[in-house]
C-alpha cells in the first residue's frame, strides 16, 4: 500500500511571492512535509501602466492576445476592469494562455481562451501558434524581465508584434533572514517554480553569505525544478535537478517532489 504521507517530517523550501505560494504549501502539507516559505519574488506593478493601459484601449484591434502567467492574466483583467474594457464584448479576439492555471486565470476574468500549449513554457506556446500568427496583430502582455523567445519567434513568422510590461518582479525584503533561519533548522529539498526564483535565491545566499547550491549534513540539498527552462538555470548555478515536473504546474512540481525525495532516507 502506498504511503498517504511519502513527504512525512521533510522540510521543503518554497520560494514562490507570497500570495502565490499557498497552493504549493498546501500540497506539500498533505504529503506531510513541512513546508517553509522563504518567498524572494514580490510581484510589483510595471515601471508605468501607460503602455498596458495604452494596448487595452485598443484591445479590439488585436487579433491575438498572449498571456504569459497567472500574473500577467491578473493584471491585464485588472486593468481592463479599471478602464471600464468588456472584454467578453471583443468577439474576434484569440487569447493564448501559457499553462492551465494562466487559462483559468484568464477565464475567470471572462476572457475566452482559444489556444493553451501542451508545454507549459514559451517554446511551447511558440510551436503550438506555430505560422497561426502570420501577419496579424498580437499583444504580448508579460514580465518586465523575461526571455525573448516569443517575441523573437512571432517576429519570425511575420506578426506584427506590440509587447508590453503587465509586472515586475524584485527581491522582497527579510528574505536574506529569513533564508538563514531556514537552513539553521536545516532543509530535505528546495522547490522552484520559475528560473527567477532560482537566480533571486541565489542573490540572497550571496547577500547572507552562504553557499549556493545549499549544501545540508547529507551532501547537496536535493532542488526540484518547475520544467525544462527552469532546470537550465538551476544547471547555470551547478545545481542539478533531482526532479522535474513531468507537467509545468504546481500540481506537477508537488509530484516531482514526491517522486524525487518521498523514498530517501
Amino acid at each position: 500500500m502506498e504511503d498517504a504521507k511519502p513527504l512525512a517530517g521533510r522540510r521543503v523550501l518554497v520560494t514562490r511571492a507570497v500570495q502565490q505560494a499557498a497552493k504549493l504549501s498546501e500540497g506539500l502539507r498533505a504529503l506531510g512535509a513541512e513546508p517553509v516559505e522563504v518567498p524572494v519574488l514580490e510581484i510589483r506593478g510595471p515601471d508605468s501602466f501607460e503602455p498596458l493601459d495604452a494596448a487595452i484601449r485598443k484591445l479590439d484591434w488585436f487579433h491575438w492576445l498572449i498571456l504569459t502567467s497567472v500574473n500577467t492574466a491578473q493584471t491585464v483583467a485588472a486593468r481592463c476592469s479599471m478602464l471600464g474594457v468588456d472584454v467578453s464584448e471583443i468577439k474576434l479576439l484569440s487569447v493564448a494562455a501559457v499553462g492551465s492555471a494562466t487559462a483559468e486565470a484568464a477565464r475567470k476574468a471572462n476572457f475566452r481562451v482559444t489556444l493553451v500549449p501542451d508545454s507549459y513554457h514559451s517554446e511551447g506556446l511558440v510551436a503550438a501558434l506555430g505560422k497561426s500568427v502570420a501577419g496579424k496583430r498580437v499583444l504580448l502582455a508579460r514580465a518586465k524581465v523575461a526571455r525573448d523567445v516569443i517575441p523573437d519567434a512571432l517576429r519570425v513568422v511575420g506578426a506584427e508584434l506590440t509587447v508590453v510590461d503587465a509586472y515586475q518582479t524584485a527581491l522582497p525584503d527579510g528574505a536574506r533572514e529569513l533564508l538563514v533561519a531556514a537552513l539553521k533548522d536545516g532543509l530535505d529539498a528546495a522547490t522552484f517554480a520559475s528560473s527567477s526564483s532560482v537566480r533571486n535565491l541565489g542573490e540572497v545566499a550571496r547577500e547572507a553569505g552562504v553557499n549556493f547550491p545549499f549544501v545540508g549534513a547529507n551532501g547537496l540539498v536535493p532542488g526540484v525544478s518547475i520544467g525544462p527552462v527552469t532546470s537550465a538555470t538551476m544547471r547555470e548555478f551547478g545545481w542539478e535537478p533531482a526532479g522535474e515536473a513531468a507537467a509545468s504546474d504546481i500540481p506537477g512540481l508537488i509530484e516531482a517532489v514526491r517522486r524525487g525525495i518521498g523514498n530517501r532516507e
